[in-house]
């Protein structure tokens, strides 16, 4: 809007003869008395609305230092680095009441937790006796590998053994059909190229999708409740995406984001809560059933890691009354996609300081999402998942996982845009890591340049810690400090004290950058 000089006062007596606008403003000799008054009244009128233009200015510029004020952090790390988890922590923690109204929807989310793994034990079944590939080479399971499997399961393999397989697969079959209208409800029709098959991803605002709310609606829903955090409060970078931006993300034109029917909208959950309970059992017992725990052991058959909770616990959450516990929540697993804002109030010295944490989808596939959120941002979490020495991308089965970790973490130490930020790393899921070193698993086998150095989780922490240490240091020019905490983002207790101390190291630099200290 181009804005000009007020016009002069009607009261005006003076004239500028170098002013070329005076003689065109000035009221004319013959103005008559009603002319003069509609001339004041228009006046008066542009006065108005000049003045509320100053005032929207002001308010505007206000705005601006307060959001100058506010703390800006990123969660950046590849998919499955832990990232959506880190966040519920932070929810758990400085808004606890938004998980207790989320876990009706988490019920969606931990079915399909569930029902996934559960057929892809049945496809390792359906394997036998077709090929002879190594899974450890990333292929699955073999015709030789997986009878060894089954006789070093039972000494003495018999009809009734594998007719009662054959009977758990018939009667476990129908959970296909749960599955794909499990993912339709959380992914809304939508499919990201090179993801995967089987893979789901969920932008911001699932939440309420699964309720079948549409995003205006759960957008509409927040906005009247000030400070508060819900997952009607996210906002997604996709939905305001040019469309160059979304050349990964293809929708179904079948899928309608309008609000559904009370009855309609929980059937579904309603109808896998009950089949999952009709089938618990079957479900125990294809779990426990020593030819499945052979190929696990054996690492023929892989599951996410997710699996081995929910199975271990399929009576509890399979019973009719299943409320999802805090822990379901944190080890339930989805794929974010795009970035999800998520806002906090942080208390500081007396007074709350507004954080706007972004969770971010960390497929290759979705990495171009995070360079607009890079400008301005006061602190990254960067998360390396070390327990990842053993597995490749799924976007690439060429590339180690904590590899591509580093040429990520590289990226992002090397980031003109980011080299003010405050800059955190976690060295994540040491429980899974510690867990595959109890198992035998060896690092050398992946990681060659490993060596001869011990099977441990010390040996193998500051192993990698050090190749993380050594990226940050070649490509640090401000000389920032790295601060670097080993975790398990699952942990709750832990992460309480991680959360706060990074909170504490954040404060310090937001203080400074600040000239508050």
């Amino acid at each position: 809007m181009i804005r000009t000089s007020r016009p002069p006062s009607v009261h005006s007596t003076t004239t500028d003869s170098g002013d070329p606008f005076s003689a065109i403003l000035r009221p004319p000799a013959s103005e008559s008395e009603r002319d003069k008054l509609t001339r004041i009244q228009r006046e008066a009128d542009a006065k108005r609305i000049s003045d509320s233009i100053d005032e929207e200015i002001r308010a505007d510029e206000k705005r601006y230092r307060k959001n100058k004020q506010d703390v800006k952090l990123l969660l950046l790390g590849q998919a499955e680095s832990g990232k959506s988890t880190l966040q519920k922590q932070f929810q758990l923690i400085y808004n606890p009441n938004s998980l207790d109204e989320e876990r009706h929807s988490w019920r969606v989310v931990i079915f399909y937790n569930i029902v996934r793994p559960v057929l892809r034990i049945l496809e390792a079944l359906d394997l036998y006796g077709e090929n002879d590939d190594d899974d450890d080479a990333g292929t699955e399971r073999t015709a030789r590998t997986a009878n060894s499997a089954f006789a070093q399961s039972s000494p003495s393999p018999s009809p009734s053994v594998d007719q009662r397989l054959s009977s758990l697969r018939d009667r476990l079959t129908p959970l296909a059909s749960i599955e794909s209208a499990l993912a339709e409800r959380l992914s809304g029709g939508i499919a990201v190229s090179g993801s995967g098959k089987g893979s789901v991803f969920v932008r911001s605002g699932w939440q309420a999708r699964t309720f079948g709310i549409s995003f205006g609606k759960a957008r509409e829903r927040t906005s009247s409740v000030k400070g508060r955090f819900s997952f009607t409060g996210q906002r997604s970078a996709l939905e305001n995406a040019p469309e160059g931006g979304r050349e990964d993300v293809q929708e179904n034109p079948n899928y309608s984001t309008t609000e559904l029917p009370e009855t309609e909208r929980d059937q579904l959950v309603e109808n896998a809560a009950e089949m999952l309970s009709s089938c618990k059992y079957d479900v125990r017992e294809l779990w426990e059933h020593p030819v499945v725990k052979r190929l696990r052991e054996n690492r023929r058959l892989r599951l996410e890691e997710w699996a081995e909770y929910f199975l271990s616990n399929i009576d509890r959450v399979s019973s009719q009354d299943y409320i999802p516990t805090i822990d379901d929540i944190l080890h339930a697993r989805i794929q974010t996609m795009g970035v999800a804002e998520h806002i906090f109030e942080v208390p500081l010295h007396g007074r709350m300081v507004t954080w706007h944490l972004f969770d971010v989808g960390g497929a290759r596939g979705q990495r171009h999402t995070w360079v607009p959120y890079f400008d301005d941002t006061t602190a990254i979490i960067f998360l390396a998942p070390v327990s990842a020495f053993d597995q490749y991308l799924s976007e690439d089965p060429k590339t180690n996982r904590v590899d591509d970790s580093l040429q990520l973490f590289k990226q992002i130490c090397s980031n003109q845009l980011l080299k003010k930020a405050h800059l955190v790393l976690f060295l994540n899921k040491l429980d899974i890591l510690a867990t595959k070193l109890t198992r035998g698993i060896k690092v050398k086998k992946y990681i060659t340049s490993y060596g001869e150095r011990p099977n441990d989780v010390d040996a193998v922490v500051g192993y990698f810690k050090a190749h993380f240490t050594q990226v940050h240091t070649r490509n640090n020019e401000s000389q920032r400090v790295l601060y670097t905490h080993l975790t398990s983002v699952v942990d709750t207790k832990a992460m309480q004290s991680i959360i706060s101390n990074v909170r504490d190291s954040i404060f310090r630099d937001y203080l400074k950058s600040a000239a508050l200290v």
